[in-house]
């Protein structure tokens, strides 16, 4: 590892001069768009993480809230059935940290959104309705669709793009790192047939 370690420290030091250059007009705390800025962003989302870590000793992830919703749902409807799940027996469904970090994202998406001048109250984006049409039923059913095939694959992957991509790689977890690079790839093969086909 440490062979490895010199061997990217000596090919950066083969890099031109102008590979390390910054522009100096940017500052990150003056981001010219209306949205909050997303280098501020990141650096509070490290340091969320690293706080995650520090007390509760468990990585950022949001999937598990779905699982958690599942059980809630189950218990109300089929108590026995649900309990009985070699899943729900290992994972009781309950409302722990990482139900209420989910909740959270939500309204801080909101909270930033509104502050930033970017909040709207409309079910079709223009770039959706240009290619899809008006249809909000169809719509509905794609993001339905969509939410489905994520909660599948984040738990076919041990963990979402937050749990993977976040708190995985940070911790250079090379499952996560794998799984980084695949949900790319799978973002541009649906976003390229979708949009540009």
């Amino acid at each position: 590892m440490s062979r490895l370690i010199s061997i990217a420290v000596a090919s950066l030091a083969l890099l031109p001069p102008a590979a390390f250059a910054v522009e100096p007009a940017l500052d990150a705390r003056n981001y010219p768009g209306p949205a909050w800025s997303p280098y501020i962003v990141g650096a509070g989302i490290g340091v969320l993480s690293w706080l995650t870590f520090y007390f509760s000793d468990k990585p950022i992830g949001a999937s598990s809230f779905y699982a958690h919703v599942a059980g809630f749902i189950g218990r109300a409807f089929s108590k026995r059935h649900t309990e009985s799940l070699a899943y729900f027996k290992e994972n009781p469904p309950r409302v722990g940290w990482e139900f209420v970090f989910v909740l959270a994202t939500i309204a801080g998406g909101f909270l930033a959104a509104w502050t930033g001048g970017e909040f709207k109250n409309e079910w079709l984006s223009p770039m959706w309705t240009a290619r899809f049409g008006d249809s909000i039923a169809l719509r509905a059913m794609v993001a339905l669709g969509g939410g489905v095939l994520m909660a599948f694959g984040a738990r076919l992957a041990g963990g979402c793009t937050s749990g993977h991509g976040i708190s995985g790689t940070m911790q250079l977890n090379v499952a996560s790192w794998i799984a980084v690079v695949c949900f790319f790839i799978g973002g541009i093969a649906v976003a390229v047939p979708l949009f540009f086909l």
